[in-house]
């Protein structure tokens, strides 16, 4: 039901073989005001140069410590501040395609010459309580996405709405209830409904069953993966719950601060991890796997730096049980290494 997405003047080169959804060097800073005039006296980096890609049926899971950046790169890449008028400053690209040789810059769109391609990128959102719309029905919330985005008849609309609520596990007699009448779990189904009206390439899934019951959790994801096998969606699932990062994803990329420091196989990452915060991060995990030997726990000295007021240099350095003299000089990036991008030199 879909159509190719056209060129457009903001469109940038790239081979035929693409990413789908390809962020380079983002970087989102929030202004924060004080005094009586509200006058601007810092700066939160909340995303500070970060960059990867994401490819056609591809999961990738974005994880970190809690205020590390991970739920502001996802709204970021949506644009949903620019939509919302969100006081934000944004640098970087977000290059949508589909493996073509054009693919639009979504950063440097207009909300309206945005709107022929928000459809193609959808979200989910963290908390079905608060993400759904008190007084719409259900079936209006699922429709909504389909009047403002497709060009379909109301007996379409209608048909399509029954289509998705069945396909998400719900009757297509519960339409006509509102939100409060559904338990965690179904709202967020509802909500997965929603995202998944509109036939998007790309979903961005903010941490979409933190919210939720362990026992409703696993049903969640998996007919997230059951959705993505049918019908080739790339998913980049924003969690701190390294288990489900782990079992639904293609790659993980680790946060820390506002930058990746470590991007690779999910299985690679969670059995070798190369970078100091990643095996500090993982020694904090559960294992799941009764069998796996759970490596010594990294405990971190000091606390998580301000994003107001960044550490030069290496960001992680105060913490660093490694760090060396020069990681306060430059920043580092990220090169390959033993099958994946790690951003330390000394690893």
């Amino acid at each position: 039901m879909t159509s190719p997405l056209g060129a457009h003047p903001s469109a940038t080169p790239r081979a035929a073989n693409g990413p789908l959804l390809e962020v380079r060097d983002l970087k989102v800073r929030f202004p924060v005001y004080g005094g009586i005039l509200r006058r601007k006296v810092a700066e939160v980096n909340a995303v500070d140069g970060v960059s990867f890609a994401l490819t056609r049926g591809e999961t990738l899971g974005l994880v970190g410590e809690s205020g590390c950046g991970k739920s502001t790169t996802g709204k970021a890449v949506i644009g949903l501040y620019k939509a919302t008028g969100v006081d934000a400053h944004m640098e970087g690209q977000v290059l949508l395609g589909d493996g073509g040789k054009e693919a639009a810059d979504l950063m440097s769109l207009s909300k309206d010459e945005m709107r022929p391609y928000r459809r193609q990128v959808q979200m989910i959102f963290q908390d079905p309580y608060s993400s759904l719309n008190p007084r719409l029905t259900v079936g209006q919330i699922v429709e909504e996405p389909l009047a403002n985005f497709m060009d379909f008849s109301r007996k379409n609309r209608q048909d399509r709405v029954k289509e998705l609520l069945a396909r998400v596990g719900l009757d297509a007699e519960q339409s006509t209830r509102y939100p409060h009448e559904f338990s965690g779990g179904q709202r967020q189904r509802i909500g997965i409904a929603r995202a998944l009206a509109t036939n998007p390439q790309v979903i961005i899934a903010d941490e979409p069953v933190s919210a939720l019951d362990v026992s409703v959790r696993s049903q969640v994801i998996n007919l997230m993966q059951d959705l993505q096998e049918e019908f080739g969606i790339s998913y980049l699932f924003i969690a701190h719950d390294l288990s489900v990062v782990e079992h639904i994803s293609t790659r993980v990329a680790v946060m820390y601060l506002g930058n990746i420091v470590e991007i690779g196989s999910a299985d690679a990452i969670a059995r070798r991890p190369l970078h100091p915060y990643t095996k500090a991060l993982m020694s904090a995990a559960p294992l799941p796997d009764p069998e796996r030997k759970r490596p010594d726990r990294i405990i971190l000295k000091g606390d998580i730096p301000t994003p107001m007021a960044k550490p030069s240099g290496c960001g992680f350095r105060t913490r660093c049980p490694i760090a060396q003299p020069s990681c306060s000089e430059d920043v580092p990036t990220l090169v390959e290494k033993d099958g994946r991008l790690v951003a330390c030199p000394w690893v």
